[in-house]
């Protein structure tokens, strides 16, 4: 396929989907180029990379041999360290929130906010430490208080604490804990308590006026959405 075309990333995208329809969500996960096999044991690991390769094979796809790396206990994927013992944020990327410097313009504000909201599910009440930092950036010029940069550090030490997310286990119970403030909701969903995932939302003007009982029953929802 040709570079450049508008449509070429999603053409692709959607092709691969197709193609690896009948593994997706059992044993792989494909992001574009990028494909990911996870297996219960070394056996059925093999089995499962012989499914893949027959594929690419039929459909006459070559993988890059020097960038493949075969049964291995702990991977980077897309952002994510991914082991048996479940997911943890890129310390690479780690380390960039961490030393990011106090943002001068509004695009240090929005790039640093984009960085920050890819591992939001590793921060609980994500939304609402990040809230000061969101009404910059709609301001649409640079305005940053102390406010701001009290968000912006507790965002940076937040990160850095980031627990390990396991990973859900389908034949136990899920647990949901949930609550709401002024300015968002958040939770957490775990099992045996261990997180999953946390999730927040910053709650708009009409829903802010919300009562409490109404808050806390719309964070049950979006949990369970």
């Amino acid at each position: 396929m040709p570079f450049g075309m508008s449509n070429a990333p999603s053409t692709f995208m959607r092709m691969m989907t197709h193609m690896f329809r009948p593994y997706i969500g059992k044993f792989l996960v494909v992001y574009f180029d990028d494909i990911l096999l996870y297996s219960k044991t070394e056996n059925e690991h093999l089995a499962h990379l012989k499914q893949v390769f027959l594929t690419l094979r039929a459909e006459k796809l070559f993988v890059n041999l020097p960038k493949c790396s075969f049964l291995q206990s702990e991977v980077l994927f897309l952002g994510f360290i991914v082991s048996s013992l479940g997911i943890i944020a890129d310390p690479a990327k780690v380390s960039a929130i961490r030393e990011w410097p106090t943002p001068k313009t509004l695009t240090e504000v929005r790039s640093f906010h984009g960085l920050a909201s890819f591992y939001r599910r590793f921060i609980r009440h994500f939304s609402t430490i990040m809230a000061p930092i969101s009404n910059c950036l709609k301001l649409g010029e640079f305005k940053w208080d102390s406010t701001a940069n009290k968000a912006f550090l507790e965002i940076k030490q937040k990160i850095t604490e980031a627990p390990v997310l396991r990973h859900p286990d389908f034949s136990k119970a899920f647990e949901i804990s949930c609550d709401a403030s002024g300015v968002g909701i958040s939770g957490v969903i775990s099992q045996e308590g261990h997180p999953i995932a946390f999730f927040s939302e910053k709650l708009n003007s009409a829903k802010q006026k919300y009562s409490t009982y109404d808050k806390e029953f719309y964070a049950i929802v979006r949990a369970l959405h």
